[in-house]
């Protein structure tokens, strides 16, 4: 496996490989989600490549870029036994070089949820992303499903830029008890790690609610923040019940629905979610 540092040896090794790239970005801290992206990326293409960059421009000043968990080393040790081709490592310069100017801004899909309380986040994440297509030139890139927004933007973004690139959505991988792995997972105290456990406590009453046919998209919101509230060291920034596609908020749920939740346990700020109707 080769691990790369600079675009212009990965546009060398890219060069090099004949048939078909599936491609992973990640920010490292890598986890049994990521893992499984990175084997389905090598059953369904010739070849297997990933990202590890920890991408400043999606981070806002308060948040947690500094502190975010890197581990390079044990990173390369995974992906080297799932059989990887090569490894993008860059340098925050490597990326954004000095004068670095040019950000891309996906509209509507990118205003709500994440966007409404992380302004700027999905400028960077567009902008990485669409950087990371052009240099590694994939014919299918592999996104978890845990991050909807994200999976929006990004299909967005190669929908509307006409990208030769197939976004592969992939099913959220939890622990046991229904948590979503998630690399700030680690931040947990044990204490909150058993009350991570609400949202998908919520997520699962969402289910059942739809299953028994429950429509009322408000009284959902409503049930869901009960449950929530009632964990001591939980606090609520949102919860959502929207259009999957526009990710507009419903009143009610006609057909699809984009359940959706972020919640701070202690420090740490988690997200997940399931779609209804599939």
């Amino acid at each position: 496996m080769d691990v790369l540092t600079t675009i212009a040896a990965v546009r060398e090794a890219r060069a090099r490989l004949s048939g078909s790239v599936g491609f992973v970005p990640t920010m490292g801290a890598l986890h049994e989600g990521h893992l499984s992206l990175v084997r389905a990326a090598r059953a369904q293409n010739d070849h297997a490549c990933v990202s590890i960059f920890v991408n400043p421009t999606q981070f806002g000043p308060n948040e947690d870029f500094a502190s975010y968990p890197r581990d390079a080393e044990r990173d390369l040790a995974l992906l080297r036994a799932e059989g990887v081709d090569f490894v993008f490592l860059p340098s925050v310069e490597e990326m954004y070089p000095a004068g670095f100017e040019t950000y891309v801004d996906v509209g509507s899909v990118a205003e709500p949820l994440e966007g409404a309380l992380r302004p700027g986040h999905f400028r960077g994440v567009a902008t990485v992303v669409l950087k990371l297509f052009e240099i590694v030139q994939p014919a299918r890139a592999y996104f978890g499903r845990k991050d909807a927004q994200q999976l929006v933007v990004v299909r967005k973004l190669a929908r509307d830029l006409a990208l030769p690139v197939e976004v592969v959505p992939m099913p959220t991988v939890r622990e046991a008890d229904g948590l979503a792995m998630s690399s700030r997972n680690a931040y947990l105290s044990p204490a909150e790690r058993a009350a991570a456990t609400v949202l998908w406590r919520a997520l699962t009453l969402a289910q059942e609610m739809w299953t028994k046919s429950a429509r009322d998209a408000e009284a959902m919101r409503a049930r869901l923040r009960e449950i929530i509230e009632a964990e001591a060291l939980a606090r609520i920034d949102y919860v959502s019940v929207a259009d999957p596609d526009t990710l507009r908020e419903l009143e009610r749920i006609h057909g699809r629905a984009l359940v959706s939740l972020a919640v701070r346990v202690g420090k740490t700020r988690l997200i997940d979610n399931v779609t209804l109707g599939e």
